[in-house]
């Protein structure tokens, strides 16, 4: 039998935290295995629980959802960890420039607030699975906003072979797997292989990752 996700919720309102909890608890295969009134509690519990995936509040008192979000996903933190953690941000706008801020720092994507029940528990399965919950031209807009001005492409960028830098600019452009295996000729299973090396090279945690890393460094400019 597969493990049910685990998740953390991160709310500094009561009420809506536990509206949340009674909708994830009554899906199949995911359990809410604590919460958090603000940021800086959120912290401690993912290193004390090792959640699978954090639907984070992005404002809240005292830590909001982006500084947690940053302290989630230091270097540090991530090296201690078995297994990945996941973020979701949470926010009442849509295409938040805090929610891109927490973006760049990790989250996988977010969700506003009015989302319903059966999009909230397919956004916690895609995130589990190492998928952005954003369609990848929302977060395509949105990361275009934070890097106005691109930064030099690192010298681990060179080291992809050119099937890999192939892959890497058709997972940046959000293309599925099954997609990718149709463009570059090849099947799954080896793309799959491919986006492992690229991550492992780039030293990356996950797909969104490849996206930010792609825009941060302006390599999706070129048509």
């Amino acid at each position: 039998m597969t493990a049910d996700i685990q998740v953390l919720l991160v709310d500094d309102q009561e009420l809506f935290r536990e509206g949340v909890r009674v909708i994830v608890d009554a899906q199949d295969g995911m359990t809410v295995v604590g919460s958090a009134g603000d940021g800086l509690e959120a912290v401690r519990l993912v290193d004390e629980l090792s959640p699978d995936v954090v639907l984070m509040d992005i404002r809240m008192p005292d830590m909001d959802g982006v500084e947690a979000t940053r302290q989630i996903f230091l270097p540090d933190r991530v090296a201690r960890r078995s297994t990945p953690v996941r973020v979701v941000v949470l926010t009442t706008f849509n295409l938040d420039d805090r929610a891109a801020t927490a973006i760049r720092y990790g989250a996988s994507g977010f969700l506003l607030k009015d989302t319903t029940p059966l999009q909230l528990r397919d956004a916690i399965r895609t995130v589990y699975a190492g998928n952005a919950v954003l369609a990848p031209q929302d977060l395509a807009t949105l990361l275009d906003g934070q890097f106005r001005s691109r930064t030099a492409v690192p010298a681990a960028y060179r080291s992809l072979t050119d099937k890999e830098r192939e892959v890497f600019t058709a997972v940046a452009r959000g293309l599925s797997n099954t997609e990718i295996a149709g463009l570059v000729f090849a099947s799954e299973s080896t793309v799959k292989t491919h986006v492992g090396a690229i991550l492992r090279k780039l030293a990356l945690r996950d797909r969104v990752q490849i996206v930010v890393f792609a825009h941060e460094h302006g390599l999706l400019d070129q048509p």
